[in-house]
C-alpha cells in the first residue's frame, strides 16, 4: 500500500513516544483498567454485528455502583456478580473470608484473599468500598423524596452533510417511488427520566426518534400520507418504560412494562444483550440477572408486560408474561379484509424511515408466557425454565438449503435446566434446553482456579441444526444458538507482578450449511495478549489474534460453489499513560491481514492517538481522538470504540484509506447539570462517496455533531 510520509511520521511519534517511561513531579491519575475490559467486551460484539447497537443495559450497573460503591462487608453474593470482573470462585473466597476473619478493614485486605492480585483489585476499585456502617435502605414515602435520585436526560444528533435519502425531490417523482426518500428529518432526539432508590425502587422512561423518523406528520407529502396513515402519530417513534421493584418483602423482583429476561447461561432464554468472547479469556460464565428493567433503545430486544420472582427460602419461583407488537416483512394479505396472513422475517432494526419500512411496524402480535424455578444453597444452584412463544401471524421463510431448519410457524416452546456447583477451587456450569420440534442444544463449562496464579476455563457447546428459540444468546461463534459445535479453553496466568498473559483457543464446527457458506464447514480462533503495567500510571498490552474461517467461493466460473479458507491476522499494540494529575494519552496500532482462497493476500492498518484532559478542580474535560486507517478492502476493517456522551454508543468499523477526526467536551454546569458536546468527522482520501443506499453521502467527508443535557434532582 501506498504510505503518505505523514502517516509514517505519526506511526513513528506513537511507537517511540508512547512507549517512553512517564514521569511527572505531582501525582497522576491513573488510567482506568476497568474500562478498557469493558470496552474491549463491547468492540467484540460490534465485531459480529454491523447493527448500531445501545449497550446501555450491559454497563447499567457499573454506572450505578461507580456512583453508589458496593459495601464489600454486606455486599450479597448478587450485587457482587454484577461486578463484571469477579468469577463465582473469588466472589465465594471473598465471602468466604469474611465469614472466618470478619469485617474487611481496609482495601489492602483484599490482596490477602485467593484469586485476588492487584490487577483485579484496581479494576473493581471504583466500584466497592469498605465501612463498617450496614446499609440501611428500609423503605418509607419520606426516604424515597430525600434519598431518591432522579435523572432527566435529553440528547440532539444529525450527521452534517446532506445524504440521499433527505434531498429534495419533486411530488410526481416522488409518488412513482415513494421510498426513494426518508420521510422524517435527519435529526436523531432520544429523551430519558429515570429515578433510582437504592436500586429497590426504580422507574424509566424512554424516548427516541431515529434519524429519517417522522416527528410531525403534517410534514408528509399528502400521496405518500395515504400509504401510512394509519401506521404514523406525532412525537417519538419509539417509547419504552417501567416500574421496577427490588427486594420487597418475598417479592424478591417486580417489572411492570418493559423489562429483560436471563436465565442460565442464555441458552434458553436471555432477552438482552450478553458479552462473548474476549481478551479476558477466563471470564466466560453468564451470571443471570432473572428479571432486570430494561433501559435501552433496541426496539425489539425487549419483554413488555408483568414479570416477577418470589423468594421462599432457598426457592426463587419467576414468571412472566410478555406481549407487545413486533416488526415483520409482510408476504401475503387477505384481498377483502386486508388481514395478513404470513410473514416472511421479523424485522430487529427498529427503523421506520420510508413507507415499506412503516408498512412493516408493529405489525404483528408476540406473547410470550412462562416461567422459571430454581433452587440454591451454599455451592449448588439448580434452575428449570419453560415458555411459549407465540406469533400473531405465521412466519413462512423463504427456504433455501441452509435455513430449512429454522423456525416456521406461529408457536415454539422452550424448555431448559441448568446448573452451577463450586467444588473446591472449580466452578462447573452447564445448560441443556430443547425448543418444541425436538431440536436440542447443549453447553457445559469449568472454571478452576489451578494456582492463585493460574486460572482456566472450558466451554463445550453442541447446538443442534434444528435447535429454535428467538431469545436464545448464549457463549457461540453463530450469531443463532444452532447449527454449531465447539470447544473454548481460555487461560489468565499472572508471570509476574506486571506481566499478565491472556491467551485463548475456540475450535468450532458448523455440521450444516450457512449463509453464504454451501457445506458443513469448520474454523477456529486464537488469541494471545500480553499485559504489562508498567507503573501505576502506564499500562500497556500487545495483542494477536488469528480467525480461520470457510466461506463460499466467489468465483462465479464455478458451476457448483465450493469453499474457500479465510485467513485473518490482528496484530495489536495498545498504551495508555498518565502524564499529569489532567493528562491521560492513550495509542493504539492495529494491523490486520486477510487471505481468502487463492486470491492475493490483503492488508491494513489503524492508529489512533486519544489526549484527556480532566483537570482534577475544573468543570471541564475534553476528550481528543485523531485516528489514521488504510486498508485494502471492507474485510480487514478494525471495529474502534470511541468515547461518547453518557448512554451513548459509537463502535464505528474503520476502513479504505482515511482519518477520523473527534472531540468530546464535557461541562458540570452545576452541581445538578451536567452539558456534553461532540463533534466527529471522517475523511476518505480514496473515495468520492460514503456509504450507500439512501445513506448515500456525495464527497469524502462525513460529519456528526451531538449535544446533550442531563439534570439530576
Amino acid at each position: 500500500m501506498n504510505r503518505s510520509k505523514h502517516k509514517i511520521f505519526f506511526l513513528l511519534y506513537v511507537l517511540f513516544i508512547g512507549t517512553l517511561p512517564v514521569f511527572a513531579q505531582e501525582p497522576v491519575i491513573q488510567p482506568k483498567k476497568d474500562v478498557t475490559d469493558i470496552i474491549d467486551k463491547i468492540e467484540g460484539i460490534a465485531e459480529n454485528t454491523d447493527a448500531e447497537l445501545d449497550y446501555t443495559d450491559l454497563i447499567e450497573d457499573l454506572k450505578y455502583y461507580r456512583e453508589n460503591p458496593v459495601n464489600l462487608n454486606y455486599a450479597k453474593e448478587e450485587e457482587l456478580k454484577r461486578l463484571y470482573f469477579l468469577n463465582d470462585l473469588q466472589i465465594n473466597n471473598l465471602l468466604v473470608y469474611i465469614q472466618i476473619h470478619g469485617e474487611l478493614v481496609s482495601i489492602y485486605e483484599l490482596q490477602l484473599i485467593k484469586g485476588f492480585d492487584t490487577d483485579l483489585i484496581n479494576k473493581i476499585l471504583p466500584y466497592i468500598t469498605i465501612s463498617k456502617e450496614k446499609p440501611k435502605y428500609k423503605f418509607s414515602f419520606k426516604k424515597m423524596l430525600k434519598y431518591g435520585r432522579n435523572q432527566f436526560i435529553i440528547r440532539y444528533q444529525r450527521i452534517l452533510e446532506e445524504q440521499e435519502g433527505y434531498k429534495s425531490i419533486n411530488d410526481s417523482d416522488l409518488i412513482a417511488n415513494p421510498n426513494s426518500r426518508y420521510l422524517g428529518s435527519p435529526d436523531k432526539i432520544y429523551l430519558r427520566y429515570g429515578y433510582n432508590y437504592f436500586n429497590k425502587i426504580r422507574i424509566g422512561l424512554t424516548a427516541e426518534k431515529d434519524a429519517g423518523e417522522v416527528f410531525f406528520k403534517k410534514n408528509i407529502n399528502n400521496a405518500i400520507y395515504e400509504l401510512v396513515d394509519d401506521k404514523i402519530n406525532n412525537g417519538f417513534d419509539f417509547y419504552s418504560a417501567f416500574l421496577y421493584l427490588k427486594d420487597f418483602g418475598i417479592i424478591k423482583t417486580l417489572a411492570i412494562g418493559d423489562y429483560h429476561l436471563q436465565f442460565g447461561q442464555g441458552l434458553t432464554m436471555w432477552s438482552s444483550l450478553a458479552f462473548a468472547k474476549s481478551a479476558d479469556a477466563t471470564n466466560v460464565k453468564r451470571y443471570a440477572y432473572g428479571i432486570k428493567p430494561n433501559t435501552s433503545v433496541n426496539e425489539n430486544k425487549f419483554m413488555r408486560g408483568i414479570a416477577t420472582t418470589i423468594n421462599i427460602k432457598n426457592f426463587d419461583i419467576s414468571v412472566f408474561y410478555s406481549r407487545k407488537k413486533i416488526d415483520a416483512n409482510i408476504t401475503e394479505t387477505d384481498s377483502l379484509t386486508n388481514e395478513i396472513l404470513f410473514i416472511s422475517s421479523l424485522q430487529e432494526t427498529g427503523s421506520h424511515r420510508t413507507p415499506n419500512e412503516i408498512t412493516d411496524k408493529n405489525v404483528i402480535e408476540e406473547t410470550v408466557l412462562g416461567g422459571n424455578i430454581s433452587y440454591k444453597n451454599h455451592r449448588l444452584k439448580l434452575s428449570a425454565t419453560a415458555f411459549r412463544t407465540e406469533l400473531g401471524t405465521d412466519l413462512k421463510k423463504i427456504i433455501y438449503p441452509y435455513n430449512q431448519f429454522e423456525f416456521n410457524g406461529n408457536e415454539n416452546t422452550n424448555v431448559g435446566l441448568d446448573y452451577s456447583y463450586l467444588l473446591k477451587n472449580i466452578s462447573l456450569f452447564g445448560e441443556v434446553s430443547q425448543s418444541m420440534n425436538g431440536g436440542m442444544a447443549f453447553l457445559q463449562g469449568m472454571t478452576m482456579m489451578l494456582d492463585p496464579r493460574l486460572t482456566l476455563s472450558l466451554i463445550y457447546r453442541n447446538y443442534q441444526k434444528d435447535y429454535q428459540n428467538l431469545f436464545s444468546n448464549a457463549f457461540a461463534e453463530n450469531s443463532k444458538n444452532a447449527n454449531e459445535q465447539g470447544l473454548y479453553t481460555g487461560i489468565r496466568a499472572r508471570l509476574h507482578p506486571k506481566w499478565i498473559l491472556y491467551v485463548y483457543i475456540d475450535n468450532f464446527n458448523f455440521p450444516w450449511l450457512k449463509f453464504r457458506v454451501d457445506a458443513p464447514s469448520t474454523g477456529n480462533e486464537y488469541l494471545a495478549q500480553l499485559d504489562y503495567n508498567l507503573s501505576r500510571k502506564t499500562h500497556m498490552y500487545f495483542r494477536y489474534r488469528q480467525t480461520n474461517k470457510q466461506i463460499n467461493n466467489t468465483n462465479e466460473i464455478n458451476y457448483i460453489d465450493y469453499l474457500d479458507n479465510t485467513n485473518k491476522q490482528n496484530f495489536r499494540y495498545h498504551i495508555a499513560y498518565s502524564i499529569s494529575r489532567s493528562f491521560i494519552l492513550k495509542n493504539r496500532v492495529e494491523y490486520v491481514y486477510y487471505k481468502q482462497g487463492e486470491k492475493k493476500t490483503n492488508h491494513g492498518y489503524m492508529i489512533y492517538q486519544d489526549v484527556a484532559y480532566r483537570p482534577p478542580e475544573k468543570r471541564y474535560t475534553f476528550i481528543l481522538r485523531y485516528a489514521l486507517f488504510d486498508t485494502d478492502t471492507y474485510d480487514e476493517r478494525v471495529y474502534v470504540y470511541e468515547n461518547d456522551v453518557l448512554y451513548a454508543f459509537s463502535v464505528p468499523s474503520y476502513y479504505y484509506k482515511g482519518s477520523r477526526f473527534y472531540l468530546l467536551i464535557k461541562y458540570n454546569i452545576s452541581r445538578n447539570i451536567d452539558f456534553w458536546l461532540r463533534y466527529a468527522q471522517s475523511y476518505f482520501s480514496n473515495r468520492t462517496t460514503i456509504s450507500s443506499g439512501l445513506d448515500e453521502v456525495d464527497g469524502n467527508v462525513k460529519s456528526e455533531i451531538k449535544a446533550q443535557v442531563r439534570f439530576k434532582f
